[in-house]
């Protein structure tokens, strides 16, 4: 197939040629050449697709009625308000999962890990519905599921069964969170966590929303079982926002630690108070940063569009980024970012200046966007797209193939 009249990051216009799912040749644009059955990408910017590392898919509500919002504060009230709702929505789970799993492949993302609650209320229910959305649309997007405690691990006698069991089913991540605050048994916590995640052979991606040193804490731990068991490269830390709040040394001694055990950092780009992590200087340090939308107008936040280029505007926003060079770095972020992330055989980026993904050899992955420049198309955020999954059209004007 041919993708003729694309801006790669924005440079000059070219021509690429795909061939068994990869980008096979490049060349100037040339208007004289016949597309032939190929995709006229009419000189809009063509990006990696988007990588979502950190979604709800379980507790979606897109699509819905808007609804008023009416969690309690703190993980376990508003994991309550969930238990006490989900169930009552007004389509079933399956079509609420597959639904926004749809919307988001319309919009850009290609590359999904997807959190699946799994506790003694739920058992496998929330699971069973992510894993049919994943296998519905496999040939439009890659997806991982996490096998998540959303209620811990140690509160409710018989979860952990539940959780082997998906593993077993199909998960390929296994979850923890807050292995102090909520659990308040760190030591049992993480075993458990980084047990089953050796016993099958999956990644680990601990939920940390926990104060300052008490985050920390949690971290050393973590980073201590990651080198015991050798699980180098195989470890994420969501959110962990609190880790930039106790000192410039603290938060140095953290970062050193992320990137000699490879372990990488999930954000969903939130406001907050404190001191946000340094994307620039965590690049450059060589840890894997990725983006998501956390949960989608669910029962836990009204907000989520299903939209991983509106979270690059707010990604941008929120750690007050203004230059060109450091909207694209979060854009290169949302996108390839994320996908070294769930593929840790892809290279990391290194610097500012990184834009992988769409070189000769590379996978034919892609979101093309209108826009002057990167940083324009962040602001706009149009609609004017077409999504190209392992060299295929999958997505055109919002809209699936």
């Amino acid at each position: 197939m041919l993708i003729s009249n694309v801006r790669p990051w924005g440079r000059e216009a070219v021509d690429l040629e795909i061939t068994d799912g990869l980008i096979g040749g490049m060349a100037p644009h040339n208007p004289q050449l016949p597309v032939d059955g190929g995709t006229d990408g009419r000189g809009r910017l063509a990006l990696p697709a988007f990588s979502d590392v950190h979604v709800h898919l379980d507790s979606t509500r897109v699509g819905l009625p808007f609804r008023a919002h009416t969690g309690a504060p703190g993980v376990w009230g508003m994991m309550l308000n969930d238990r006490q709702n989900w169930r009552n929505a007004e389509v079933s789970l399956l079509e609420r999962v597959a639904g926004t799993l749809e919307r988001m492949i319309a919009h850009g993302t290609t590359r999904v890990r997807s959190y699946a609650q799994i506790d003694v209320d739920c058992k496998l229910e929330k699971f069973e519905a992510v894993l049919a959305a994943k296998e519905k649309f496999a040939a439009s997007a890659d997806v991982q599921i996490m096998a998540f405690p959303q209620a811990g691990l140690l509160l409710e006698p018989g979860t952990v069964p539940y959780l082997e069991e998906s593993l077993k089913l199909g998960a390929t991540v296994m979850g923890g969170i807050d292995p102090c605050q909520l659990d308040r048994d760190p030591v049992r916590h993480l075993d458990i966590v980084f047990g089953l995640a050796e016993k099958y052979q999956v990644d680990v991606d601990i939920h940390l929303h926990e104060p300052g040193h008490l985050a920390h804490f949690s971290t050393e731990l973590i980073m201590e079982r990651t080198r015991a068991l050798g699980m180098e490269g195989r470890v994420t830390l969501s959110h962990a926002y609190e880790l930039g709040n106790v000192s410039e040394a603290a938060t140095a001694r953290v970062l050193e630690g992320m990137s000699a055990l490879d372990i990488s950092w999930a954000t969903v780009a939130p406001a907050t108070s404190g001191k946000q992590f340094n994307l620039a200087a965590m690049t450059a340090a060589g840890i894997r940063v990725g983006l998501g939308e956390d949960g989608q107008r669910d029962y836990w936040s009204p907000y989520g569009d299903c939209d991983l280029l509106s979270r690059t505007w707010q990604l941008a926003f929120t750690h007050g980024l203004r230059q060109d060079e450091l909207i694209e770095h979060a854009t290169a972020i949302a996108t390839w970012g994320g996908a070294s992330i769930m593929d840790r055989g892809l290279a990391r980026l290194r610097s500012t200046t990184d834009r992988p993904g769409l070189s000769v050899g590379d996978r034919a992955d892609m979101v093309l966007l209108a826009g002057e420049t990167v940083s324009s198309a962040v602001m706009d955020r149009g609609s004017d797209r077409t999504v190209i999954h392992d060299g295929r059209v999958v997505a055109d004007q919002l809209k699936l193939a």
